[in-house]
């Protein structure tokens, strides 16, 4: 049995990654998503998974913890908030699957994003001196 290469998956596919894909937010369940695709809900589970190496639900959560990331990094918002902004409605079920797929609880990441951008923001004139021919103004002192 031959599978369809990865570049050309399904119409019908394709449309429910792109519902995943616009309202991620929202409360979708895989038998949803399977119906509006024009499949039953365990076909669907194996045809998405044997044309995109994961599981529905596995995407749906990887899109949620990605806008999550992004959120994390580039907003104040409280991690409740995060939580609920991108589709999760447990605070303790997004933290572990935050953990498993990041390495590091929402509030860890935000920290390790702040200093990284600290740190950029330190490196960053200093680069662009640098690159402008300024470096011999720098002294490195112990």
């Amino acid at each position: 049995m031959t599978t369809k290469p990865i570049s050309s998956p399904n119409p019908h596919l394709r449309s429910a990654r792109a519902v995943m894909d616009a309202d991620y937010e929202q409360p979708l369940d895989v038998p949803q998503i399977a119906s509006h695709a024009g499949f039953s809900h365990y076909h669907f589970i194996r045809f998405f998974h044997r044309t995109y190496g994961i599981t529905p639900h596995q995407y749906l959560t990887r899109k949620r913890i990605q806008q999550a990331q992004r959120l994390l990094a580039t907003t104040d918002l409280p991690i409740t908030e995060v939580c609920f902004a991108v589709g999760f409605q447990s605070l303790g079920s997004f933290s572990n699957l935050y953990r498993r797929q990041t390495g590091y609880t929402p509030s860890e990441h935000r920290l390790r994003l702040q200093e990284q951008q600290r740190r950029l923001e330190q490196a960053a004139p200093a680069c662009f001196l640098f690159m402008h021919g300024a470096s011999e103004q720098f002294s490195i002192s112990k």
